[in-house]
Parts: structure tokens; C-alpha cells; sequence
């Protein structure tokens, strides 16, 4: 008996939850996505500002470094190819790089 009762208790609240979201606006699901895809972005950012500044604390100030969606660019000049490896090889390391990309050059 209380078995029943139980199913009957969850036939009810499923019956209630489809019947809300029936009548819930249609406005609401793209609502729902543009702040869930500002949220991302806003995301994105914050952490493309802490990989950037990671790595520019790992490297200085002479080489430049810029982040966009886990995307580091790397520019500036380096003493030897050993060298521009090793930076690479440093911002790589850094949690949440998907890709580097050099920019970087040899100096004479």
C-alpha cells in the first residue's frame, strides 16, 4: 500500500512538471541560452587573463603573450631557436592552453 501511494505521489509530480513546462513561454529557452552563452564568455575571459598572466610571469617582459578561448600567441625575440623552444615549451605547461602559437623570432 505504501507503494502505491509513492507511485501515485511521483505519477502526480511528473503529470505537474510536463504540464509547467508546457506552459512555460517559448521566450525562455533562447533567454536561457544567450545568458548561459555570456556566462561562457565571461568565463573565457577570466581565464584567458589568468593563462596570460601565468605565463608572463613564467617568461618576463621581453616576450609578448595574448590569449583568446585558451589560444596563446607568443611574440617577441629570442636569443636561439634552444631558447624560443623552451618558452614555447613553458606556456604549453600552463593549465587550460589548448594551442600555442609563435610569433616568435631569432635575433641577429
Amino acid at each position: 500500500m505504501m507503494n502505491s501511494k509513492l507511485i501515485a505521489r511521483l505519477l502526480a509530480t511528473a503529470a505537474l512538471s510536463t504540464a509547467a513546462l508546457a506552459a512555460a513561454p517559448a521566450f525562455a529557452v533562447p533567454q536561457a541560452e544567450a545568458a548561459m552563452a555570456g556566462a561562457t564568455k565571461a568565463s573565457s575571459d577570466t581565464t584567458d587573463a589568468a593563462i596570460t598572466a601565468q605565463i608572463k610571469s613564467a617568461l618576463g617582459e621581453k616576450i609578448g603573450v595574448s590569449t583568446k578561448e585558451g589560444v596563446v600567441v607568443l611574440s617577441g625575440s629570442v636569443a636561439n631557436t634552444e631558447v624560443g623552444t623552451k618558452v614555447i615549451q613553458v606556456a604549453s605547461a600552463v593549465p587550460g592552453v589548448k594551442e600555442v602559437k609563435s610569433e616568435l623570432t631569432v635575433a641577429k
